[in-house]
């Protein structure tokens, strides 16, 4: 499950009095409507891996938008990005380095011209569990076997693809692994 980005000390697991880790993530599209998604792994066990799109915990008293492009630069490396709107919203709970973390996630929906990806500032958990980024086409999303997270997501690109970004975020059903 996506959380190579999260904190390395166990009580940023979740925030305060127990509710979720806040999080922002990024739909990252470039001008031929790829999606940017990066590859991870139990840090462990490299069989047990995904693919899930960029983005980690807010810090200190960033806000969404400033941790989703703080992350984004962090993990990817691109730093030339039109932020747009929060496309969707999900609660998530899953295990991941011996803890199980709790997440209230954003997707915020982007653009770019800027392809070329690398990561350039990984958390030592990060060095240990991500290993690499790819640009995937709609078709390609949704023809994979490989894991990928929110497990919807080829479905959710196609729509977004097709209708645009909706005009609220779209709630989706909490994922729990």
């Amino acid at each position: 499950m996506p959380g190579p980005d999260a904190p390395e000390t166990p009580g940023a697991v979740a925030g305060a009095a127990g509710e979720p880790r806040k999080v922002a993530r990024v739909v990252l599209l470039d001008p031929r409507d790829r999606i940017l998604l990066m590859h991870g792994c139990e840090p462990d066990d490299p069989d047990d891996d995904w693919w899930f799109t960029p983005g980690g915990g807010l810090e200190g008293s960033e806000t969404r938008e400033e941790a989703a492009l703080r992350e984004l630069a962090e993990e990817t490396g691109i730093t030339e990005v039109e932020l747009g709107p929060v496309i969707w919203r999900r609660i998530c709970s899953f295990p991941f380095d011996g803890r199980r973390w709790h997440q209230d996630e954003w997707y915020f929906l982007a653009r770019t011209a800027q392809t070329a990806a690398a990561p350039r500032a990984l958390t030592e958990l990060e060095r240990r569990s991500v290993t690499g980024l790819r640009w995937w086409t709609s078709a390609e999303l949704s023809s994979a076997r490989e894991t990928v997270y929110p497990t919807k997501l080829a479905g959710l690109l196609r729509t977004l693809l097709d209708e645009g970004p909706p005009s609220t975020p779209v709630v989706l059903a909490p994922e729990i692994v």
